[in-house]
């Protein structure tokens, strides 16, 4: 049993990796300020190895009285994405960079950190080819660059690996609608069609429990991938917009699929992501786009928009 300290830890995220981690046997300690009002861990609050904290991340005495004896950080307390970071950029500098520089900096080398960044970092990509750990970063929103920047301020404290997170997407306790896959199918499922703006562009796609198992990957494996990134994503699922949009269709058939020459996506983010490191440590993703699309179906017929958002 470990004891792990998780910010953000009722997340989307978060409210998924926290019940594995606890199933696993570990403690874990939850400092979360429950920002969207959401009630993911409750069916957790049972476990007696689960301790939950209603603070802020950025609090520094709250940090070092939960920070002592922790063997595992995971610092998820994030705005996330690039629209509600250009709207609040002074908020998204403080919690997204400065708070978990903050907690790296109140730890010691002998703690193991397992931070989420992005591939959003490699922002308009490559004109040919896959993006790779060691392709050079350009990302094109607020959102990117804080998290490159927190990337090199985690990997040079020595004791961190980085997990470079494909865009997520599937059913969690605080769920997202404005993640592309989970936004789209919800288009298809309630509006029945959607406009594409820049549908060539591309994406790569990991499923939210798939995340959860690579950060205990990660924490399984911490001395053969420390001081590492690492992309986590499917590698069956580099697809534009479109592409992505026709792989609904293929259960939602009356799905009507238009496509606009008029206007610019806001997001200008456009590759082709490799995940052969992770691979190579062992790391395989269980749940393919076609079976989290269907997991979204269903879900949809629970929830509606006006409940689950970013922004």
């Amino acid at each position: 049993m470990m004891n792990i300290l998780v910010t953000g830890g009722a997340g989307y995220i978060g409210s998924v990796l926290v019940p594995m981690l606890l199933i696993d046997g570990h403690a874990v300690t939850v400092i979360d300020n429950f920002l969207y009002g959401q009630t993911s861990l409750l069916d957790c609050c049972h476990q007696p190895r689960l301790t939950i904290i209603r603070g802020d991340a950025r609090d520094k005495a709250l940090l070092k009285s939960h920070l002592r004896k922790a063997d595992v950080l995971i610092p998820l307390a994030c705005l996330v994405g690039a629209p509600v970071c250009a709207q609040r950029p002074i908020e998204a500098r403080a919690i997204n960079l400065e708070a978990v520089k903050l907690l790296a900096g109140l730890s010691s080398r002998s703690q193991m950190i397992v931070s989420p960044t992005t591939n959003s970092g490699y922002g308009i990509g490559k004109k040919s080819g896959y993006c790779t750990e060691k392709t050079p970063l350009r990302p094109v929103s607020l959102y990117g660059r804080l998290k490159v920047d927190l990337e090199k301020y985690l990997l040079d404290s020595g004791h961190a690996i980085s997990l470079r997170l494909a865009t997520a997407f599937g059913i969690s306790p605080r769920m997202r609608l404005d993640l592309l896959v989970n936004d789209f199918t919800y288009r298809a499922v309630t509006d029945r069609f959607v406009v594409l703006f820049e549908a060539h562009f591309k994406r790569n796609y990991i499923h939210v429990r798939d995340v959860a198992r690579a950060f205990i990957h990660a924490i399984e494996h911490f001395d053969a991938m420390r001081n590492e990134t690492y992309n986590v994503g499917l590698s069956d699922a580099n697809l534009s917009k479109m592409e992505l949009c026709l792989e609904i269709k293929k259960q939602v058939p009356e799905f009507h699929i238009l496509e606009s020459k008029i206007g610019v996506d806001p997001d200008q983010r456009n590759y082709n992501v490799s995940n052969e490191k992770i691979e190579h440590t062992g790391y395989k993703p269980q749940v393919g786009l076609q079976t989290g699309i269907a997991e979204l179906i269903k879900g949809y017929q629970v929830i509606r928009r006006n409940q689950y958002a970013n922004v």
